[in-house]
Protein backbone atom coordinates (compact mmCIF):
# COMPACT_ATOMS: atom_id res chain seq x y z
CA UNK A 1 0.00 0.00 0.00
CA UNK A 2 1.50 3.32 -1.04
CA UNK A 3 1.67 6.40 1.15
CA UNK A 4 -0.62 8.26 -1.24
CA UNK A 5 -3.28 5.52 -1.02
CA UNK A 6 -3.08 5.53 2.78
CA UNK A 7 -3.54 9.31 2.90
CA UNK A 8 -6.47 9.24 0.45
CA UNK A 9 -8.14 6.42 2.38
CA UNK A 10 -7.65 8.31 5.65
CA UNK A 11 -9.15 11.51 4.21
CA UNK A 12 -12.16 9.66 2.82
CA UNK A 13 -12.81 7.93 6.15
CA UNK A 14 -12.33 11.05 8.31
CA UNK A 15 -14.69 13.04 6.05
CA UNK A 16 -17.32 10.30 6.26
CA UNK A 17 -16.89 10.42 10.03
CA UNK A 18 -17.35 14.22 10.05
CA UNK A 19 -20.52 13.88 7.97
CA UNK A 20 -21.93 11.12 10.20
CA UNK A 21 -21.13 13.10 13.34
CA UNK A 22 -23.07 16.12 12.04
CA UNK A 23 -25.99 13.86 11.14
CA UNK A 24 -25.91 12.13 14.52
CA UNK A 25 -25.71 15.40 16.46
CA UNK A 26 -28.60 16.87 14.46
CA UNK A 27 -30.71 13.77 15.10
CA UNK A 28 -29.90 13.92 18.81
CA UNK A 29 -30.74 17.64 18.90
CA UNK A 30 -34.19 16.99 17.44
CA UNK A 31 -34.78 14.21 20.00
CA UNK A 32 -33.39 16.34 22.87
CA UNK A 33 -30.90 13.57 23.61
CA UNK A 34 -27.26 13.69 24.72
CA UNK A 35 -25.29 15.76 22.19
CA UNK A 36 -21.86 15.45 20.66
CA UNK A 37 -19.66 18.22 22.14
CA UNK A 38 -18.92 21.02 19.67
CA UNK A 39 -15.21 20.63 20.40
CA UNK A 40 -15.38 17.06 19.05
CA UNK A 41 -16.99 18.29 15.83
CA UNK A 42 -14.15 20.78 15.40
CA UNK A 43 -11.47 18.20 16.20
CA UNK A 44 -12.73 15.93 13.41
CA UNK A 45 -12.64 18.90 11.01
CA UNK A 46 -9.11 19.78 12.12
CA UNK A 47 -7.96 16.19 11.59
CA UNK A 48 -8.96 16.41 7.93
CA UNK A 49 -12.72 15.96 7.99
CA UNK A 50 -13.64 19.54 7.19
CA UNK A 51 -15.30 18.77 3.83
CA UNK A 52 -17.53 16.10 5.36
CA UNK A 53 -18.34 18.32 8.32
CA UNK A 54 -19.27 21.26 6.09
CA UNK A 55 -21.38 19.01 3.88
CA UNK A 56 -23.18 17.60 6.91
CA UNK A 57 -23.65 21.07 8.34
CA UNK A 58 -25.48 22.36 5.30
CA UNK A 59 -27.28 19.19 4.20
CA UNK A 60 -28.76 18.68 7.69
CA UNK A 61 -29.07 22.45 8.45
CA UNK A 62 -27.10 21.84 11.62
CA UNK A 63 -25.00 24.46 13.42
CA UNK A 64 -25.63 26.95 10.59
CA UNK A 65 -26.82 29.60 13.06
CA UNK A 66 -23.57 29.50 15.01
CA UNK A 67 -21.09 32.00 13.57
CA UNK A 68 -18.11 30.01 14.81
CA UNK A 69 -19.23 27.02 12.72
CA UNK A 70 -20.23 29.06 9.66
CA UNK A 71 -16.86 30.84 9.68
CA UNK A 72 -14.72 28.25 11.47
CA UNK A 73 -15.36 25.18 9.31
CA UNK A 74 -14.59 26.88 5.96
CA UNK A 75 -11.59 28.57 7.58
CA UNK A 76 -10.24 25.18 8.67
CA UNK A 77 -10.75 23.88 5.12
CA UNK A 78 -8.99 26.92 3.65
CA UNK A 79 -6.01 26.46 5.98
CA UNK A 80 -5.84 22.77 5.09
CA UNK A 81 -5.87 23.57 1.36
CA UNK A 82 -3.11 26.16 1.82
CA UNK A 83 -0.99 23.67 3.79
CA UNK A 84 -1.45 20.99 1.11
CA UNK A 85 -0.46 23.46 -1.62
CA UNK A 86 2.59 24.54 0.37
CA UNK A 87 3.63 20.91 0.74
CA UNK A 88 3.04 20.13 -2.93
CA UNK A 89 4.96 23.12 -4.23
CA UNK A 90 7.62 23.19 -1.54
CA UNK A 91 11.24 23.10 -2.70
CA UNK A 92 11.86 20.46 -0.04
CA UNK A 93 11.61 16.93 -1.38
CA UNK A 94 9.99 14.33 0.84
CA UNK A 95 11.61 10.96 0.31
CA UNK A 96 9.65 7.82 1.13
CA UNK A 97 11.19 4.43 1.46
Amino acid sequence: MTVRLIIITYLILINILGYIMMWTDKRRAVKHAYRIPEANLFVIALLGGSIGSIAGMYIFHHKTRHWYFVIGMPLILLIQIILILLLLFSPIEIVTL
